[in-house]
């Protein structure tokens, strides 16, 4: 068995906490993955991993050896990288972690572009509304909505989120113009909602509106609330990029103009200045393109 190759697999079920998970990325078997763990183990003549039925631990040896084998997989991807930036051909894959919305409206034209363009390169583009660690994570290329914490990342700005209040015209004539914050909670209300938690449009707005009470659907994925919205079913509250389209069609009407939440900024971000050619050239068209105006980014 290679080591090297039990080594990356090891280090991606560390980091991803998950045998399953490292059998997906892997295109392996779970048993596969299990017998790459045992593998080290075996060679090393220590437990690595405490496995039970409910969860998995690193030993302390396991920490180590995790510590090293991360270490060793930078240094020959930096050589590898060295070689590609000699050459002046980029190849490799890109990984991308981007918030679902963002990444099916904008971001995901710009890959297929860059995939034309750049046909050494390949890109895991990986949409999720959950904060990852960028420090534990595998991606190379991390995209933020809203105000940055990591101040050790290097941050790049691709512009800003903005929110928008809309129904359907069906909606309001059935159930009369709304013109105040307050006026929603006489109305049916479709709430963008993680997998615990409130609403997320109730975070800091200055009213009771979307509360779970007048809150007639609730869902993790903006384009059912919208769905539901152009059938008359209530008022939304979501990304501007999601609902631009209908609203330019009719199929949706703006309302609450002046009262939208302060718009939040969209980053870039990666981990160290010293980039991989693979990297550098991903980034760059991605800000190429939004700086060229090649996708609507406000």
């Amino acid at each position: 068995m290679d080591k090297l190759t039990s080594m990356r697999v090891f280090a991606y079920v560390v980091e991803h906490g998950s045998f399953r998970n490292a059998a997906h990325h892997f295109d392996l078997s779970p048993t596969m993955i299990g017998k790459h763990v045992r593998f080290l183990e075996q060679s090393l003549g220590t437990q690595l991993i405490h496995r039970t039925t409910r969860k998995q631990s690193l030993t302390e040896a396991g920490k180590l050896y995790y510590q090293e084998c991360h270490r060793i997989i930078e240094d020959i991807s930096n050589a590898e990288n060295l070689i590609h930036t000699l050459v002046n051909r980029p190849r490799g894959t890109v990984k991308v972690n981007c918030p679902v919305t963002y990444g099916k409206r904008i971001l995901a034209p710009i890959v297929a572009d860059f995939l034309a363009q750049y046909p050494d390169i390949h890109v895991a583009l990986m949409l999720d509304n959950h904060l990852i660690d960028p420090f534990r994570s595998d991606a190379d290329v991390i995209i933020r909505i809203g105000e940055l914490v990591d101040s050790s990342l290097v941050a790049r700005k691709l512009g800003n989120y903005e929110m928008t209040y809309c129904a359907a015209p069906s909606y309001l004539e059935q159930h009369g113009q709304i013109n105040s914050l307050t006026d929603l909670s006489h109305h049916s209300c479709l709430g963008f909602q993680y997998h615990q938690g409130e609403c997320q449009q109730v975070i800091n707005l200055p009213s009771n509106t979307f509360r779970r009470n007048n809150t007639r659907l609730t869902s993790n994925n903006g384009d059912v609330l919208k769905y539901a919205s152009i059938q008359g079913a209530g008022v939304l509250l979501q990304p501007k990029i999601l609902v631009e389209q209908e609203i330019a069609s009719g199929h949706l009407v703006e309302i609450l103009k002046d009262a939208v939440p302060k718009a939040k900024p969209i980053h870039l971000l990666y981990r160290s200045k010293h980039l991989s050619l693979k990297n550098r050239t991903f980034i760059d068209f991605v800000l190429g393109a939004v700086n060229l105006g090649d996708v609507i980014v406000r």
